[in-house]
């Protein structure tokens, strides 16, 4: 399966494992790298953590692992999946609250993005071995499942019903931005200042970089795939997200399908934007939205996301064209000179 990375921290300088899991001290941090929901994990911190607190932290990240993926066997997720159109299922108040925040940005968008996209993202598999082209046939059959108006959740009760046989949820454009703040709220607890959590590439940067300065946050260069970035913004306290045609894609008869899917097509989304970067407060909502707005397009995406409240965005065109919000204007910097800001 192709390893995704996002985005890139340029401020650390400790390396990253890729496979399995490893411990990583200085002086003055300590580090762990595991795979896990599916991708590289990564938890740094900075001023005097332990390993017990990263104990903690990825034993939360398995327990949500173990509740929402639709890729491992007895999760909570694929008991709901089973039982739509037969009855709802009481789930945890994390599926509760991944799945409320889903249906949120689902709505927003119109269903542009949508978190019953799961039979789609099966058809097509895109980053598994058994990744195929569908037939249009095939896409026909499956396509009318796709409507996040059949979920209904009770508040009360924490209970979801999926009204329709065949309707799939899939949280993976973000549970991993859910598990994000819930480090936080753990490095919160437990008293520390200064970390850089990265859940394949979901950065979030908490604090100030020795207690006084911002972090330098690198944005992916979407047409290389070696991690090399194109541009960076300094931030503290936030989280830094990015959706692209570049993170995984299959290839047939020399063109390139990418793994955002339109639910309307049952294709990947036709647009001019290589990739989008979010800056946010909450990871949950940088995840969700880095999908959303990239089904957009530019000039829609863009008016969108200034109209949103303490959400700046880093669009990349398929021309090497760099756009951003207002909010930006004084942070982002561009650091490869075949990439120009247009506005």
């Amino acid at each position: 399966m192709r390893k995704k990375f996002i985005a890139m921290i340029i401020a650390i300088v400790l390396p990253i494992g890729l496979i399995g899991c490893t411990k990583e001290q200085t002086s003055e941090s300590i580090g762990r790298t595991e795979v896990i929901m599916g991708t590289v994990v990564k938890v740094t911190l900075y001023d005097g953590g332990s390993q017990e607190i990263l104990d903690k932290v990825f034993e939360r990240i398995a327990e949500i692992e173990n509740l929402v993926s639709i890729n491992k066997e007895g999760t909570e997720l694929n008991k709901l999946n089973e039982n739509a159109g037969i009855k709802g299922v009481k789930v945890s108040d994390t599926s509760y609250e991944i799945i409320k925040r889903g249906l949120y940005y689902s709505e927003l968008s119109n269903g542009g993005y949508d978190i019953t996209i799961g039979p789609l993202v099966k058809l097509w598999s895109i980053g598994l071995p058994e990744a195929k082209v569908p037939t249009q046939e095939e896409i026909g059959k499956i396509i009318k499942n796709i409507d996040y108006s059949k979920v209904k959740i009770n508040p009360d009760t924490k209970e979801v019903f999926l009204s329709e046989k065949g309707i799939m949820l899939d949280l993976g454009s973000i549970a991993k931005g859910y598990a994000t703040d819930e480090i936080i709220k753990i490095l919160t607890e437990e008293d520390v200042k200064q970390a850089i959590v990265d859940i394949g590439g979901n950065i979030y940067a908490m604090g100030l970089k020795n207690g006084d300065t911002n972090w330098k946050i690198g944005i992916q260069n979407p047409f290389d795939d070696r991690g090399n970035v194109l541009g960076s913004v300094e931030v503290s306290d936030k989280t830094v997200v990015t959706s692209g045609v570049y993170e995984r894609f299959i290839e047939k008869n020399g063109v390139k399908y990418h793994h955002i899917l339109n639910p309307d097509t049952g294709y990947p989304y036709k647009t001019e934007i290589a990739a989008v970067s979010i800056i946010a407060d909450k990871s949950i909502d940088a995840d969700a939205l880095s999908t959303l707005i990239f089904t957009k397009g530019l000039d829609e995406g863009l008016n969108f996301v200034e109209k949103l409240d303490k959400i700046e965005a880093v669009f990349i065109t398929n021309e090497k064209k760099v756009y951003i919000t207002k909010g930006l204007r004084n942070n982002f910097k561009i650091t490869d000179e075949s990439f120009k800001l247009y506005n």
